[in-house]
């Protein structure tokens, strides 16, 4: 989406399309910045085209800037000796007949009338610091070569191209390799960096004169692996293109954008950077991720095991208090457990909790049908929880419901609702309600908690979470509520 200054907004309607272009221009515009060695700035018309207003800068990479200041959101009020209103008038590329002193520097300065479809939707402005021009040699001819064909294809409205294919990454920079090449797809010009990565990629002769295509294909498939069938495709295609290059030695991210004259192409720009470094860093964070996932898994399946070793042991007991004080063990394992599933298949570091806490849930319930028919439900939505989060949450959720139903439903039957909200404040509030006998006259949680293993537990990870915990009689009704809230 075109970022507009926020100043500038209500001064300037710009349509879908036009906002489209633009947006486009500036994915693409540092090479021209480049190979200009010169300064942008992007201005468009005023609604009442009385005054234009600067949206985008850009200083290159390859030079001195011309601009100290920056410029976004200046606005030019009407001026016919203003090279800006001049371009905008006359549909025609204005330059400075004599260099201008900008703080006691020389500039050059071009206003490049940005013309679709018979209409000004801006005007470029290049501003290059003459004092600090480079000594004139091959790169630097071949730089202002392209950066004058570049501006006049900006002018006819073909830079960026109609069919104009949105970057995925970050573009390469014209300092980090350059190649141009005919019609035909050879090799005109490379610059140093572009042969460095070419040799990188194992090309042991010339890459002037060469054929891109077949060159590049035939360094790819020296790996042995597939070769990508579309890499003619993009350097053939007549809107911008991007592309990856994967060899036995190197990785390569390659922006590619047609050249055209009023009469057609007349070649193709390519530019290029090493990315063998990032891939490889890429790779390792894919296996590290792969492998927290599997140990998570591995986690999972010995706390199931444990759980059911639990279970095993419970059957075997003849004490009902024993039994039952195995099985709360049990669950609290399989809470922790189900924390581990669930982060074995995700690719974050957050866990999505309504997944986790339904599952807590329905094995809450199936513990709880032994003694009567307990409704168990969820109403609201965890979000996503940061995974430090979700173990001990998924224990105090456990513990909170086991709680419910065996202090609160003394019966043996009821329901209990667990509610989470998302408040304002980036905080977690989690209250857990029953509708049984309610709490005991005089009752008080910090007494309770300290003869109770399960309120032991919630205040113990509430304390490690900064959390807050609250257990009253429920307002709404019959019934106890018990209230975390924890920040997130």
């Amino acid at each position: 989406m075109l970022r507009i200054p926020a100043s500038v907004k209500p001064h300037v309607a710009i349509p879908e399309a036009q906002a489209v272009f633009l947006e486009a221009l500036i994915d693409d515009w540092h090479i021209l910045a480049d190979l200009a060695f010169s300064d942008l700035i992007l201005w468009v018309p005023g609604i009442d085209d009385n005054q234009f207003y600067a949206i985008a800068q850009i200083r290159p990479a390859t030079g001195p800037t011309a601009l100290e200041d920056d410029v976004v959101a200046d606005v030019i009020s009407y001026d016919t000796e203003h090279l800006v209103t001049q371009a905008y008038l006359s549909h025609e590329i204005c330059e400075t007949s004599d260099n201008q002193l900008r703080a006691g520097i020389p500039v050059d300065v071009w206003a490049i009338p940005l013309m679709v479809h018979g209409k000004c939707w801006g005007i470029v402005e290049r501003h290059t610091n003459q004092m600090g021009v480079r000594a004139p040699g091959e790169l630097e001819d071949h730089y202002l070569e392209t950066a004058n064909i570049l501006s006049k294809m900006a002018w006819r409205g073909c830079f960026p191209d109609q069919g104009h294919n949105r970057l995925t990454g970050i573009s390469p920079r014209v300092g980090e390799g350059l190649i141009l090449m005919d019609t035909s797809g050879v090799v005109e010009y490379a610059s140093p960096n572009a042969v460095s990565v070419y040799r990188k990629m194992g090309l042991m002769s010339d890459l002037i004169g060469e054929k891109i295509v077949p060159l590049t294909s035939s360094l790819m498939n020296r790996s042995g692996g597939p070769v990508d069938s579309s890499l003619a495709t993009h350097f053939k295609s007549r809107v911008s293109e991007e592309t990856d290059i994967e060899t036995e030695h190197a990785s390569v991210f390659m922006r590619i954008l047609p050249l055209t004259d009023n009469h057609g192409r007349i070649g193709t720009l390519a530019v290029c950077r090493d990315t063998t470094e990032i891939r490889r860093k890429e790779r390792q964070l894919v296996t590290k991720d792969a492998t927290i996932r599997e140990i998570h898994h591995r986690v999972k399946n010995n706390l199931q095991t444990v759980s059911a070793l639990l279970r095993l042991q419970a059957r075997r007991m003849k004490s009902t208090e024993a039994q039952g004080a195995l099985e709360e063990a049990m669950a609290r394992v399989q809470a922790i457990a189900v924390v581990h599933e669930i982060l074995s298949y995700s690719m974050s570091g957050s866990v999505a909790f309504d997944d986790v806490a339904d599952r807590l849930l329905m094995l809450t319930g199936d513990l709880a049908a032994e003694r009567g028919h307990v409704n168990v439900r969820r109403i609201g939505t965890f979000g996503e929880i940061p995974a430090e989060v979700a173990t001990s949450l998924s224990l105090i959720v456990t513990e909170l419901c086991q709680n419910a139903i065996e202090h609160g439903l003394i019966a043996g039957t009821g329901t209990v609702i667990v509610a989470p909200q998302r408040k304002p404040d980036a905080s977690l509030e989690v209250a857990v309600i029953d509708n049984g006998q309610g709490l005991p006259e005089g009752f008080r949680v910090n007494d309770t908690a300290r003869t109770s293993l399960g309120l032991s537990i919630v205040t113990t990870l509430l304390q490690d979470l900064h959390g807050e915990f609250q257990l009253i009689p429920n307002p709404e009704g019959v019934g106890a509520r018990a209230v975390v809230s924890v920040p997130l």
